[in-house]
């Protein structure tokens, strides 16, 4: 159900969900609030007026206050219609502050559903009930030949499945007679259209009801899985977490380096192997089930992380011609690798297209359908190695760019996952420079997500806290701008509000590592462009994926030259496109087998080759750009402050 929240004295209104939180509202919908503690509720800071009905607690709040209709923002849900009313922000001296903060309603990108389409419930595994008559003197058939009779009694498809494990036939006799001739078969569709099933395992009794599969997104930085009912395709559990290759080196590049060390390919593979089973055993807790039910994995990941998930050295990747060992993954058991899995489980990699444009990419651009549009798309994947695919149904072309881990938290000193405690919403106030602080789960901040992030340097930048160098001001009359250990920053929070006891700063050094991710990513977008005879005017849908997408916020990421200042209604969101694809692919056989299509048609690019793309990459480390001809909204921002 929705609600209108009126703000006043600016007259805001926005629609929001039963339950929202107020504080959240206010900050989507552009308006300032002064909060400190990232919704926590201990600062008292955010006390407005309301008129209506919300669920709230006192918290720091004094009687008097609380029967005048005073409510903390960020202790408060929306139940009804509400007007809310914004005190008038005072100096310590008590004088009204003159400048208003500006309202800069968010602006987020459209969902891809259209675009991204209808599946079907047609997954590549699937379970057969049989209750076999025991063998007799009469009836004296062999065991596996007894159980393909009851196949081909009960088994709709024409086709006999066939078997060619050795391990099958060797505990079939056992699972027959323990299970007193009930037994369910697991079946494995083959690759390509019109193709026999497999048998590839047996159970004892009736465990048709359990058809579980696993998607797993293998990233650089983050690993995430999705476990899925493939009866119905309902998402049942998921869980993520930092890959742990991380302690070898926080880019690709890196790791292929640690890998040419004696056992460093080995370490490697048994990091991110440990990363999967971890997240394997939290969803089986979860649901209380065991991995063992996993019928099936399918997994999608950059070039560097397949290779080395499978133990293939990923050295000739880094050096020209930068060719991977092979494009097309073979179907692997599991358990061969490690993972928590039962030994007949099966792990799909999506193919890859080149050394830097992995599987992961491959997956999104076919989750959302590019290679059947008509329509001028620009695909971007923005995390620690940005990927981008330009094209449509009759051409794409590839590539990849080295963003660095800042857009997931790294190599910024206070940086953070997008877990409960991390900065993800951020606006000043113009006078008093004081924040608005909205953290993961409304609580004490703890750090600075991607979102964040971006979130904090647009809005220092518009209200001239830093200059387009990324350089603090040292004329500002405010104690958050302060010179620090490692040069000038801002105070996020004083330690008293954070939730790790000191003060959450951003550095210049910070900004700095924002600036080269973003511009290596805008150098990319612009390089691959002008290589087809294309600009931005002539996109018609820019297609923004990656973990952090679905809480950046267009107008933020254009302001500081993330995303290219064209047409808002260009953009749409796909999310965490590689397991969006993985899910796809898990539930429908049919949209699966068009994947190499989609791989086939891609063209790959080497930026690293290209005398344009550095050239490019250097006008892009400023804020928004050097050639602000190039961002004239964001040019007119910054000349109206």
């Amino acid at each position: 159900m929705k609600h209108t929240v009126t703000f006043l004295p600016d007259n805001i209104t926005a629609f929001v969900n039963q339950g929202e939180n107020l504080l959240t509202a206010a900050a989507k919908a552009g308006v300032y609030v002064h909060a400190c503690c990232g919704g926590d509720g201990v600062c008292g800071k955010c006390k407005v007026l309301v008129k209506g009905e919300v669920r709230s607690d006192k918290a720091n709040l004094k009687q008097e206050d609380w029967d005048k209709g005073f409510r903390l923002a960020c202790r408060s849900t929306v139940e009804s219609d509400v007007e809310v009313t914004i005190p008038e922000l005072t100096t310590k001296g008590g004088k009204a502050l003159k400048r208003k903060p500006k309202t800069t309603r968010t602006v987020s990108a459209k969902a891809l559903d259209s675009l991204v389409g209808k599946w079907d419930i047609d997954p590549p595994v699937s379970k057969l009930y049989l209750e076999l008559p025991p063998p007799t003197i009469e009836d004296n058939i062999a065991d596996m030949q007894r159980v393909m009779r009851g196949i081909r009694q009960h088994w709709p498809d024409p086709r006999d499945p066939y078997y060619d494990l050795p391990q099958l036939i060797k505990y079939l006799p056992r699972t027959l007679r323990e299970a007193d001739w009930k037994v369910t078969l697991l079946l494995l569709r083959g690759r390509h259209k019109g193709d026999p099933f497999r048998i590839i395992d047996i159970e004892a009794g009736d465990t048709t009801g359990k058809l579980y599969g696993l998607a797993v997104d293998i990233g650089t930085t983050t690993c995430s899985g999705v476990l899925i009912n493939l009866h119905t395709g309902e998402v049942l559990a998921e869980s993520s977490g930092y890959n742990g290759q991380i302690s070898f080196g926080e880019d690709v590049i890196s790791r292929i380096i640690y890998a040419a060390r004696p056992g460093g390919l080995k370490a490697l593979q048994a990091k991110v192997v440990a990363t999967i089973n971890a997240i394997i055993d939290d969803i089986c807790r979860q649901l209380i089930i065991s991995p063992s039910d996993i019928a099936y994995m399918m997994a999608a990941g950059n070039t560097v992380m397949s290779h080395l998930l499978l133990g293939i050295d990923p050295k000739y990747l880094r050096e020209a011609p930068y060719v991977p060992s092979v494009s097309e993954f073979p179907l692997t058991r599991a358990a061969e690798l490690g993972l928590h899995a039962h030994p007949s489980t099966r792990l799909f990699l999506y193919p890859c297209v080149a050394s830097y444009v992995g599987g992961d990419i491959v997956s999104g651009a076919h989750a959302c359908q590019m290679a059947k549009s008509d329509k001028v798309s620009l695909f971007i994947d923005i995390g620690t190695n940005g990927e981008i695919v330009v094209g449509g149904k009759d051409w794409l072309v590839c590539a990849a760019c080295s963003a660095g881990p800042a857009f997931e938290g790294g190599g910024i000193q206070y940086g953070m996952r997008a877990s409960t405690g991390a900065i993800e919403k951020f606006k000043i106030h113009p006078e008093s420079l004081e924040p608005m602080l909205v953290t993961v789960g409304q609580t004490k901040p703890s750090g600075i997500c991607g979102s964040g992030l971006i979130a904090i340097v647009a809005e220092l930048l518009e209200n001239k806290v830093i200059d387009q160098q990324g350089k603090f001001r040292h004329d500002l009359d405010t104690p958050r701008v302060r010179q620090g250990s490692s040069g000038w920053e801002y105070v996020l929070a004083w330690k008293h509000n954070s939730m790790i006891g000191e003060d959450i700063i951003l550095t210049e050094v910070d900004i700095d590592n924002l600036m080269r991710a973003k511009g290596a990513m805008y150098a990319g977008y612009r390089t691959l462009l002008e290589s087809v005879g294309l600009s931005f005017a002539d996109l018609e849908q820019v297609i923004l994926a990656g973990n952090f997408g679905a809480y950046l916020e267009l107008e933020q990421a254009i302001c500081i030259g993330l995303l290219p200042d064209i047409d808002r209604n260009s953009f749409y969101y796909l999310g965490n496109a590689s397991m969006l694809g993985c899910q796809i692919s898990m539930t429908d056989m049919n949209r699966f087998r068009e994947r190499d299509g989609v791989r086939q048609l891609m063209t790959n690019m080497e930026l690293s080759e290209s005398p344009d793309f550095m050239q490019h990459y250097m006008a892009a480390l400023f804020l928004p750009h050097t050639d602000m001809r190039l961002f004239p909204s964001v040019s007119k921002k910054l000349e109206d402050v």
